[in-house]
């Protein structure tokens, strides 16, 4: 019962860290594309 209870654990920890992940990565893109079109208004 013990390792399914850890596994459980480790299983919510990996979900949790993939979302904060990909939550940073989209803020990354967001200023780069941000500081792209300040440098390059009509750029497409």
């Amino acid at each position: 019962m013990m390792i399914f209870t850890l596994a459980a654990a480790m299983t919510v920890a990996m979900l949790i860290a993939t979302v904060l992940g990909l939550h940073e990565e989209a803020q990354r893109v967001k200023l780069d594309n941000r500081i792209r079109n300040e440098r390059h208004p009509f750029r497409r």
